[in-house]
């Protein structure tokens, strides 16, 4: 498999691991990128941007990150916070006055970015139509009432969070979440990333390929290690909040494969962009990029400060939180006890570390599902070796 791409001195490991990514773990499409003191370490790609035509993988290739667009959505609401239009302890309602129905009138903006809000399912998921139009689907928010008690646990909002959060940017600024990425995030630090994509760029994007998902029915509670089984079960369970929270729309279901679905704003499921791009974005958080920093370095370190951890009550399993990004734990050590920053479904991952100031990002078409998934695992780790 043809690998194209730079990488500096000393980090040929991760060219390697790059490598033996398609050689030994059925990778199809792929992009990594590092950023160290605000220069790119390793830029590499390689594989199919689409399978079933043959087309490669360029250097400019986009990729759907999935909930990895959540550091994102994080990064451009705290973008707000430093420039004193956002309050993140304020009510929602404060700034989204439609928020307050159903008794959510004192929810601060902070559980929005912390997934204690209570609000990662809906009662009545709404047409496909209605979720990319954006406003049926904050108005569906706006009039439901909370999962549990707001403040009282966490649990992921996996595709609320980017409604919710962007609609509070949207309210502030009048532009989409989007709109302010594209305008005060991406093109001043050229970060090529999108929510809501250009009919122009269409062209670049890669198909996704779905591995088989894993058969829970033939699952015994025996072949499950014990600390996954309150997820089995969950996902079994067809009313679960597990479940729930990614069934938002009625059926059919959101075809992230779709160009009318690339071109809506679904802020914490469809960002799409490069490896650089999303690179270059958390390099742009934790130091100067190219003279310029995206974020004060106190904006930033309230921006990573732990806000909540525990098992979530989602998807049942541990996790951390602090204000729109995730914190490493065992399971997830992200780059390590410094770092910050949000893994996608099948595999994409983005995080900065800014004790060494350093960013990466990784991005690939195949999505994987479950923990046998050892490719960013095996990127980071390179990056590791590298740096030691």
């Amino acid at each position: 498999m043809r690998i194209d791409g730079t990488v500096a001195p000393g980090y040929t490991a991760v060219r390697d691991a790059f490598a033996a990514n398609f050689a030994d773990q059925g990778e199809v499409g792929a992009a990594v990128c590092v950023y160290r003191d605000g220069k790119p370490v390793v830029d590499l790609w390689g594989g199919l941007a689409d399978p079933d035509t043959g087309r490669p993988w360029e250097r400019d290739t986009l990729q759907l990150v999935y909930s990895a667009t959540k550091g994102v959505v994080a990064a451009a609401a705290h973008l707000l916070v430093q420039r004193g239009q956002l309050d993140l302890d304020a009510p929602v309602a404060r700034y989204w006055p439609e928020f307050a129905a159903a008794g959510k009138g004192e929810i601060p903006v902070r559980w929005l970015l912390t997934h204690q809000a209570g609000l990662a399912a809906i009662d009545k998921p709404v047409p496909l139509a209605d979720a990319l139009a954006w406003t049926p689907m904050v108005d569906a928010l706006a009039a439901q009432a909370p999962n549990w008690v707001p403040g009282t646990d966490h649990g992921y909002h996996g595709r609320t969070y980017g409604w919710l959060v962007g609609e509070v940017i949207r309210r502030i600024t009048g532009c989409t979440v989007g709109q302010f990425l594209a305008e005060d995030i991406a093109e001043p630090f050229d970060i090529d990333f999108f929510i809501g994509l250009p009919a122009a760029e269409q062209h670049r994007v890669s198909r996704l390929m779905f591995a088989p998902k894993p058969d829970l029915t033939a699952l015994t509670d025996e072949l499950v290690p014990e600390q996954f089984r309150p997820m089995v079960a969950a996902l079994r369970d067809p009313e679960s909040l597990a479940n729930r929270a990614f069934q938002i729309t009625d059926p059919p279901d959101i075809d992230f494969n779709s160009p009318a679905v690339h071109a809506a704003e679904i802020p914490a499921s469809n960002g799409i962009g490069t490896a650089r791009g999303l690179a270059r974005l958390y390099a742009a958080l934790v130091g100067e990029l190219d003279g310029h920093r995206l974020l004060t370095p106190d904006t930033l370190d309230a921006a990573i400060r732990e806000q909540t951890r525990g098992i979530d009550r989602v998807i049942m399993l541990p996790d951390r939180y602090a204000s729109g990004f995730m914190l490493p734990i065992a399971d997830l050590t992200l780059g390590g006890p410094n770092s910050f920053g949000h893994p996608g479904r099948g595999g994409s991952l983005g995080y900065a570390d800014p004790e060494r100031t350093l960013s990466f990002a990784y991005v690939t078409n195949h999505i994987v599902e479950g923990a046998l998934d050892l490719r960013a695992h095996n990127l980071v780790e390179a990056l590791e070796t590298a740096l030691t």
